[in-house]
């Protein structure tokens, strides 16, 4: 089922072309709604959708107070385009018991160059979805390679972040008519996605890929750089955020010193010294927040990205 708009890859790839490739079909919606996703998820016997992380959080603070429908033939929600926190990943698949197969990719490199497995236990998809303070993306998709670079273009050790690259015949040849852009986002023949990440293998050696933030995202306070899902994960665990990110503020001190966007819970009456008491608590005083804005929403794309850079 499509509920992402048609002219992103994700939505077209995805939730269009792939069913049809492979004799299935798809059904569209004209918009989002919480209250009537699983309506129409069980009324059309769909199996897959595929999301951004903001959906998730609508369909889990939705059904908070409610009994989550229970669909026997979804099989399970896809997500990527944008940031999952491992809070609310777990929040989402302990309310509905629907596994999340999170995935990576861009519009250079056709949508998907990565995704995690279809065929763990619950066991094993835990594991690699909480259990390294962020959610695995996967593994690559036979049609490409990946790797994790740092600034000169050498592979880095497992574990150590640095850029996530691409190569494979799904990886565009360049973009048209800007060469300037081409020698930028091409090292070697390796696609850069300007992606921060890190792998962790498995037992049998495969590389799970992990993403951290987009580089140019990064607060960098001191001279060190600071990855902002990190920081977004503890503020919505914070009691009464509805949702928060962190956000990178001009400092005559550090540079850039550690901020915080909040939407609050309908009725919630936290402060700022609450929350940032809270983030203090939770994290080390280079990371906590400094400050914190409220406000009614935050900004996001028309494909549910948050837009960070828009509130900093």
């Amino acid at each position: 089922m499509c509920v992402l708009p048609i002219h992103h890859v994700n939505g077209t790839v995805v939730t269009m072309i792939t069913p049809f490739y492979v004799g299935g079909s798809t059904v569209l919606n004209q918009k989002f709604s919480a209250g009537h996703f699983f309506e129409v998820v069980e009324e059309e016997k769909v199996h897959i959708v595929s999301v951004v992380p903001t959906l998730l959080q609508y369909l889990t603070n939705y059904y908070s107070e409610k009994e989550a429908p229970s669909i026997d033939q979804f099989r399970h929600i896809i997500c990527g385009a944008g940031p999952l926190t491992v809070q609310v990943a777990q929040n989402f698949e302990e309310k509905f018991d629907i596994p999340i197969i999170h995935g990576y990719g861009l519009s250079e490199t056709t949508c998907y160059s990565c995704f995690m497995p279809a065929d763990h236990s619950k066991q094993e998809h835990n594991k690699w979805m909480r259990d390294f303070g962020y959610p695995s993306i996967g593994i690559p998709i036979p049609a490409n390679e990946m790797d994790i670079h740092d600034e000169k273009g050498n592979s880095v050790p497992e574990g150590e972040k640095g850029e996530i690259v691409i190569r494979g015949v799904n990886v565009m040849k360049g973009y048209f008519n800007n060469k300037e852009a081409n020698e930028s986002a091409f090292t070697n023949g390796w696609f850069r996605s300007g992606d921060e990440g890190f792998i962790k293998r498995d037992a049998k050696g495969n590389p799970f890929f992990f993403i951290t933030g987009r580089l140019k995202e990064l607060i960098i306070r001191g001279g060190i750089n600071l990855a902002p899902l990190e920081i977004d994960e503890v503020i919505n665990k914070a009691p009464g955020v509805k949702a928060g990110i962190s956000v990178g503020f001009e400092n005559d001190w550090y540079g850039e010193e550690v901020g915080a966007y909040i939407q609050l819970k309908e009725g919630a009456d936290e402060d700022e010294q609450s929350i940032l008491d809270y983030c203090h608590d939770h994290l080390p005083f280079s990371k906590a927040p400094k400050v914190v804005v409220f406000g009614d929403e935050l900004p996001v794309t028309s494909t549910g990205k948050y837009q960070r850079l828009k509130v900093a």
